[in-house]
């Protein structure tokens, strides 16, 4: 039996990677992922039962995702060749890179924010460069820019609303990105629905403009869908490289069956929204705790003792958030999803519970 050296045949750049780690603990709650806490709602799980019949999956996906950018190019108003759809937005982030950088290119985003950007970027050979958010976690268009020319970079990422921390950056800001930057500019808009701000409108001005959109957050984590829109340049490119089939029958179908019918997914929406504001004013009474403003389904908040500490104790009692403490810039900050109403009370309860006690 050979007994090969792995460890000396697997590249520098990917050993110098940690995977992307998703906790799994075994909890009732589970507000760590940003996902819709709602299942879809009954009238479209029966369109989904009947849409599911018509599936012939002894055949391949139809490669062009044509159905379902047919359906987006009406939402929208854009033409199809202007959409690539993905397997989620990270194989979208993954292509675009593929695209515009050579080994050695250098691609820009925010800190903090999410890390597939930089994770993604490595894995591929391109230097990944973070400018630091100021303490609102915002940042000034003048020394990014300076950034963006000094690193020489091929593409800024901007997630907006960004995660991890929630809030829209300024607006005016990103306008003089788009004004001056000569390479890609990638918005990514995974979290629109709740904010409801979005910079499609600048695709006819901008032809270096990328804007990627998840139906993740609002119902179909499952399934795994994102889209791109961009000029139809762009799209051509990242067609040559995107490897066929890479959306299954399933995604297609059904995510064009939820779009089709988005009033049932438009409520819960709004719920999740009014029950965000109920969070936030819930603990923002709570002195242990400082609360950051959001756009997003998600509230960053950071606990005045050890973030790890209440993790564990939301866990033993049921729930699962997000623990950031791992980011110098998010020391005893924990992100907890916004969930149904039951989900949030119950969390309320707990973390009131845990930050009176001693610990």
């Amino acid at each position: 039996m050979a007994n090969v050296n792995l460890d000396q045949l697997v590249k520098d750049k990917i050993k110098a990677l940690k995977a992307y780690h998703v906790e799994n603990f075994d909890c009732d709650i589970k507000l760590h992922a940003n996902e819709n806490s709602y299942p879809p709602p009954s009238e479209i799980l029966d369109l989904f039962q009947d849409t599911f019949r018509t599936f012939q999956l002894n055949r391949y996906p139809d490669p062009a995702s044509q159905r379902l950018k047919d359906v987006l190019s009406q939402r929208l108003s854009v033409s199809t060749n202007q959409l690539a759809i993905g397997n989620g937005s990270d194989e979208l982030i993954q292509i675009l890179i593929q695209v515009f950088c050579d080994p050695g290119d250098t691609v820009v985003f925010p800190d903090p924010t999410f890390a597939m950007y930089s994770i993604i970027a490595r894995g591929m050979g391109a230097k990944a460069e973070s400018f630091p958010l100021d303490e609102q976690w915002d940042f000034a268009a003048e020394p990014f820019l300076e950034k963006l020319e000094q690193t020489q970079a091929r593409i800024v990422f901007f997630s907006y609303p960004n995660n991890p921390t929630g809030n829209c950056f300024n607006r005016g800001a990103i306008q003089k990105v788009l004004e001056n930057f000569k390479g890609i500019t990638v918005l990514d808009e995974a979290y629109y629905d709740f904010a409801r701000d979005t910079f499609l409108d600048q695709l006819e001005t901008h032809n270096n403009l990328v804007i990627l959109r998840s139906l993740s957050k609002i119902g179909l984590a499952g399934l795994r869908v994102g889209y791109a829109v961009a000029h139809p340049a762009i799209i051509e490119q990242m067609d040559k490289i995107r490897l066929p089939y890479n959306s299954n029958t399933v995604s297609q179908e059904l995510a064009a069956v939820l779009l089709n019918r988005f009033g049932p997914v438009k409520q819960q929406i709004d719920q999740i929204l009014e029950q965000r504001d109920w969070l936030i004013k819930i603990l923002s009474n709570l002195p242990e705790l400082q609360i950051f403003p959001s756009d997003a389904n998600f509230v960053l908040f950071r606990v005045h003792r050890s973030s790890e500490e209440v993790f564990n104790q939301l866990v033993e009692k049921g729930i699962l958030v997000r623990d950031l403490n791992s980011h110098p810039r998010l020391r005893n900050c924990l992100r907890v999803t916004v969930g149904t109403h039951d989900e949030n009370a119950e969390f309320v309860t707990q973390i009131k519970s845990i930050l009176r006690s001693k610990g």
